[in-house]
C-alpha cells in the first residue's frame, strides 16, 4: 500500500517518488533545479546526530535538506519491496501512468483552501460543494476554526478546507492569525479566494495580499444572482486577465456555477489556464522603492522561510506586522534587516506625513478601483433598499429593544408551547413502551434496568427534543437572516456599560444554543480582555441541555406561569452574566476599549433547507448524546440506586421492594452525604444526586430524576411529571423526598447557574490557555449558583 506524505515524515531506508513541490522563491528555483521533481525517485538515507538536516539520494548524487524544506515536498511512500529496487536502481523520473500505478492515485489530490472575508459565502460553498454541514450564518465568526470536507470529481481528489473569514491577512484579529498559520504551516495547492460579488472592492482588498503572496488563487465570485439583481454588469473576465486571477461566478446557495469553478480549480492546478500569471499590486514609486530594497536583503538570506514570498514579507514589515518581525528576526540577518525597514518607513513617513499602513491600504484601493473602474459597470436599481427599509425599524430607538425583547420572547413561546404537542406525543410512547416492559418480561434486575434505567433515564430526555429543535430552529434563522448582527448593533451599548464589546454580545447569545461553541466563537473579539471575559459570563448564557429540566419542572409545578418563569430563569441567567462581568472588569482586568467595527451585513431570507439541515444537524448531535454518555449515565444510576440489594426480602411486591432498596442504596448513601450541603436550598437526597449528575452533562439531570422517580407496574403508565407531583412534599402523606414549589424553583435556578459541564469546561480551558480560568467558572459559578438559589428558597417559601 503507497501513502501520499511530507518528504520530513519518512525515515531512513525509506523510498518514495515526488508528488509536489511547494514553496516559493530561491527554494523552489533550487528545489527544481537539482532534479526534484514529479516523478523523480528519492531515497532516505540518514538523518543528522540532532535530526537534523536529513541526507537522501536523488538520481545518482546526494543531498541533505533540513526538515523545514523537505516538509515542502509532497511524495507518494513505497513500500513494495520490488518496487523500492526497481525505483533505487534507475533513479529515472517516472511519467504519469507509472505514477498511477505506484500511488494509486494518491498524487490526483488538490488541497483547496478557502480564505474570504465574513458573510462572503464560504461556509455554502464548502457545503454545496463537499455535501458538508457546516453552520452558515450571516454574521461574522461564524466559522472560528478550519474544516475539512473531501470529494472526487472529474478524477481527482479535492481536501477542501474552510478558513475563518478574515479581512485581510495582517496579524491583528485570531480569524486573520489562524489564516496566516495556515497558509504558513499547510501546503494548499489552490487558494479559492471566495468574493463577494455584490461588494467587490471591499472583497478584492484580500485578493491584493493573496497576489502578493505568489500563490495560485482561484476567485469564486459568490452572490452573483444579488450583483444581476442590481442591473450591475461585470466583466469578470477582462478582471481576472488583469490581476492574474481566474474569476468564476457562483451562487452557492443553489450550487449554480460550482462544476465550472471546479474545472477551473484543476485547470489553474494543472498549469493550463490560460488568465494565470503573476502581478505586482503597485504601491506608487516611493513605496515600491522601499520593497524592493527589503526584496534585496530578503532574498540574500539563505534561511529565509519558504512558505511566503520575500514581496509579502516586504510588505508586512513596512506596516509594521508583528507575525513578520517575528520570523525576519530570528534570521541570522535579522537584526540588519530590522534596522533597514526602520531606516525606510522614518523615510516613508516624513515623505508621506501618514501612517504607512494607510499608505499601502490607499495603494491597494487605488489599484482595485482602477481594475473595476474598466471591468465593472453599476446598475441603475437602487440596492439594499429593503435592508434599510427594515434596518429602520430593527436599530431604531423606539422600536429596536422591544422588536429584540418581542422575537426572544417569541422563541421562547414556541419553544415551550407549539414543542409541548410532540412532546406529550413522544412521552405516551416513552410510557407505553415501559408498561409493556413490566407487562411482558419477568421480575427481576433485567426488566428494572430495562424499564426504570434505559426507558426512564434515556426516555426522560428524549421527549425534549422537539424542544429542542424548535429552539435551534429560531436561533439558526436569526443567524442566517443577518439580524444576529443588528441584535450586536443596538446592544453595544449596553455591552459597552458592562464593560464588554458589541461583539460579545454574539457570543452570548450563541451560549443560548450552546455554551462550547459561543465560546469558540469568542475569538472573533479582538480585545483579549473582553474576549476573557465573555468567555468567563458565558456559561451564565442558558444553554439547551437545560432546557429539557426547565420544561419538565416548570410544566409540571408552574404550568399556569409558564412563559414567565422560563423568561425568568433566562433573565436571571443574563443578570448573573452582567453582575459577573462588572465584576471583573473593575477587578482583575483594566479597561479595555477597542472600536465598534462590524460589518452589517444585507438582510437575507434563510432558505429553509439551511435552516432544516442545521437544525437536524444539532437534533443528531442531542441523538447520539442518548445513545451514549446519557445512556451510560443512566444505567449507571440505575445500579446505585437499585444495589445493595437485602437478602433477606423475599416479598414479591414490587413497590414496597424498591421503597426498601431505595432507602438503602448506594445512591441513597451518596445523596445523603452531600445533601447537608445542598439542604438550605430546599433539596432532598434525589435532587442533590441529579445535580451531581449532572456536571458532565446537564442533560443527564432528567435522566436521573427519570431514574430516581420510577415507581412500579401501577404507576408505569404515568409520566415523569406525574411522579414528581405525586412525590411532592406538599402533600399530607409525602415523604421528605418530594418537591414543593419554592424547592423546585431553587432546583431550576440552581441548574442553571452552577458549575459548567466538561465540554464548557474543557473550552474555557482551550481558549484562555490556562485550566486556571476553568477552575476558577467552575467554582466561582456553584457559589453564585448556591446564594441565588438560597435566596429564591427562602423568598419563594415566605411568600408560599
Amino acid at each position: 500500500m503507497n501513502n501520499t506524505v511530507k518528504l520530513s515524515q519518512l525515515l531512513p531506508g525509506d523510498t518514495c517518488v515526488v508528488s509536489k513541490v511547494h514553496g516559493h522563491g530561491a527554494f523552489r528555483k533550487r528545489v527544481l533545479e537539482m532534479g526534484i521533481i514529479k516523478g523523480r525517485p528519492i531515497q532516505v538515507l540518514l538523518q543528522a546526530p540532532l535530526n537534523d538536516p536529513v541526507k537522501y539520494r536523488v538520481m545518482d548524487y546526494e543531498v541533505s535538506l533540513r526538515r523545514s524544506e523537505a516538509d515542502l515536498i509532497e511524495v507518494t511512500e513505497v513500500t513494495d519491496p520490488q518496487q523500492k529496487h526497481e525505483l533505487v536502481s534507475t533513479g529515472t523520473v517516472l511519467c504519469d501512468e507509472t505514477l498511477q500505478t505506484i500511488g494509486s492515485h494518491s498524487h490526483k489530490v488538490i488541497n483547496v483552501a478557502l480564505i474570504g472575508n465574513p458573510n462572503c459565502g464560504k461556509t455554502s460553498l464548502f457545503n454545496i460543494a463537499s455535501g458538508a454541514k457546516e453552520h452558515v450564518g450571516n454574521y461574522s465568526g461564524v466559522t472560528v476554526d478550519a474544516k475539512t470536507g473531501h470529494f472526487r470529481y472529474n478524477g481527482y481528489r479535492f481536501n477542501f478546507v474552510d478558513l475563518p473569514g478574515t479581512y485581510s491577512l495582517a496579524s491583528y484579529s485570531p480569524e486573520e492569525l489562524y489564516v496566516r498559520e495556515y497558509l504558513r504551516d499547510e501546503s494548499a495547492d489552490i487558494i479559492l479566494n471566495v468574493v463577494d460579488a455584490s461588494n467587490l472592492e471591499r472583497n478584492l482588498y484580500l485578493t491584493t495580499e493573496l497576489i502578493d503572496m505568489d500563490r495560485r488563487v482561484v476567485i469564486a465570485l459568490n452572490m452573483y444572482d444579488e450583483l444581476r439583481r442590481r442591473g450591475d454588469e461585470l466583466d469578470y473576465e477582462a478582471l481576472g486577465r488583469m490581476i492574474g486571477v481566474p474569476m468564476v461566478p457562483v451562487i452557492a446557495r443553489t450550487g449554480e456555477g460550482v462544476n465550472k469553478l471546479l474545472d477551473t480549480v484543476i485547470a489553474t492546478f494543472e498549469g493550463k489556464h490560460s488568465d494565470v500569471r503573476h502581478v505586482h499590486v503597485s504601491l506608487g514609486p516611493d513605496m515600491e522603492a522601499a520593497v524592493r530594497k527589503l526584496i534585496d536583503r530578503l532574498k540574500e538570506c539563505e534561511n529565509m522561510h519558504h512558505h511566503f514570498s520575500p514581496r509579502y514579507v516586504a510588505i508586512k514589515l513596512l506596516e509594521g506586522d508583528t507575525m513578520s518581525e517575528k520570523m525576519v528576526r530570528n534570521l541570522k540577518e535579522g537584526t540588519t534587516i530590522l534596522e533597514l525597514r526602520d531606516i525606510l518607513r522614518k523615510h516613508l513617513e516624513d515623505m508621506t506625513q501618514q501612517d504607512i499602513s494607510a499608505d499601502i491600504a490607499a495603494n491597494k484601493y487605488g489599484f482595485i478601483a482602477g481594475a473595476l473602474a474598466e471591468t465593472f459597470m453599476p446598475g441603475n436599481k437602487e440596492s439594499n433598499q429593503s435592508t434599510r427599509i427594515m434596518d429602520a425599524l430593527a436599530t431604531s430607538k423606539l422600536l429596536g429593544f422591544p422588536l429584540f425583547i418581542a422575537i426572544m420572547c417569541f422563541i421562547f413561546w414556541a419553544t415551550f408551547y407549539i414543542g409541548q404537542y410532540p412532546m406529550d406525543w413522544i412521552e405516551s410512547g416513552v410510557s407505553a413502551l415501559s408498561l409493556l416492559t413490566h407487562s411482558y418480561l419477568s421480575a427481576g434486575p433485567v426488566r428494572d434496568m430495562i424499564a426504570d434505567g434505559i426507558i426512564g433515564g434515556v426516555g426522560g430526555v428524549i421527549v425534549f427534543l422537539p424542544n429542542i429543535l424548535i429552539l435551534y430552529f429560531c436561533i439558526s434563522f436569526m443567524e442566517d437572516s443577518g439580524y444576529m448582527a443588528r441584535a450586536a448593533f443596538i446592544m453595544d451599548k449596553l455591552m459597552h456599560k458592562i464593560g464588554l464589546h458589541g461583539k460579545s454580545f454574539i457570543p452570548l447569545v450563541m451560549g443560548f444554543g450552546c455554551n462550547v461553541p459561543a465560546i469558540t466563537a469568542s475569538r472573533a473579539i479582538e480585545s483579549k480582555s473582553s474576549r476573557l471575559i465573555t468567555i468567563l459570563i458565558n456559561p451564565f448564557m442558558s444553554c439547551s441541555a437545560r432546557l429539557p429540566i426547565y420544561v419538565l419542572m416548570v410544566g409540571t409545578f408552574f404550568p399556569a406561569h409558564a412563559s414567565l418563569v422560563f423568561i425568568g430563569l433566562y433573565l436571571t441567567g443574563i443578570l448573573m452574566a452582567v453582575i459577573t462581568a462588572k465584576l471583573l472588569r473593575k477587578s482583575l482586568f483594566k479597561k479595555d476599549e477597542t472600536p465598534f467595527v462590524m460589518e452589517l451585513p444585507p438582510y437575507r431570507v434563510p432558505t429553509l433547507k439551511a435552516s432544516l439541515r442545521h437544525t437536524w444537524g444539532k437534533g443528531e448531535q442531542y441523538l447520539k448524546k442518548m445513545g451514549g454518555p446519557i445512556l451510560i449515565a443512566s444505567i449507571l444510576v440505575w445500579a446505585l440506586n437499585y444495589f445493595p440489594r437485602p437478602a433477606d426480602i423475599h416479598d414479591t411486591n414490587g413497590a414496597a421492594q424498591q421503597e426498601t432498596v431505595s432507602n438503602d442504596s448506594y445512591l441513597y448513601r451518596i445523596g445523603k452525604a452531600v445533601t447537608p450541603v445542598l439542604e438550605p436550598l430546599g433539596f432532598n437526597w434525589k435532587a442533590t444526586v441529579a445535580a451531581v449528575a449532572g456536571v458532565p452533562a446537564k442533560e443527564i439531570v432528567v435522566s436521573t430524576l427519570g431514574v430516581l422517580y420510577t415507581g412500579d407496574e401501577a404507576t408505569a403508565e404515568s409520566t415523569l411529571a406525574e411522579r414528581l407531583k405525586a412525590d411532592n412534599g406538599e402533600s399530607s402523606e409525602a415523604s421528605n423526598d418530594g418537591f414543593t414549589s419554592a424547592s423546585a424553583l431553587s432546583f431550576l435556578v440552581f441548574i442553571l447557574l452552577y458549575c459548567p459541564c466538561t465540554a464548557t469546561v474543557t473550552a474555557i480551558a482551550r481558549e484562555t490557555g490556562s485550566w486556571r480560568w476553568s477552575a476558577f467558572s467552575v467554582f466561582y459559578n456553584t457559589a453564585v449558583a448556591w446564594l441565588a438559589s438560597w435566596l429564591v428558597f427562602t423568598v419563594t417559601r415566605m411568600i408560599l
